[in-house]
């Protein structure tokens, strides 16, 4: 019984798994928060690249 108590006294005192559950969450938040960019800027690059393309002049290839 008492190395049971000792057992849950560890456990409880632990902080390490409370820290790789943050650490663990902020990972996560960060990841999507770099996809949404990615996203955005790739929109934003194909909107200027289609408005660049349709501004040049079509001259065919002598």
């Amino acid at each position: 019984m008492n190395k049971l108590m000792t057992m849950a006294r560890q456990f409880r005192d632990d902080e390490n798994g409370a820290a790789m559950v943050e650490y663990t969450v902020l990972l996560g938040i960060i990841t999507v928060a770099v996809i949404a960019t990615i996203i955005t800027v790739g929109g934003w690059v194909s909107g200027r690249w289609s408005a660049l393309n349709s501004a040049l002049p079509t001259t065919p290839a002598s």
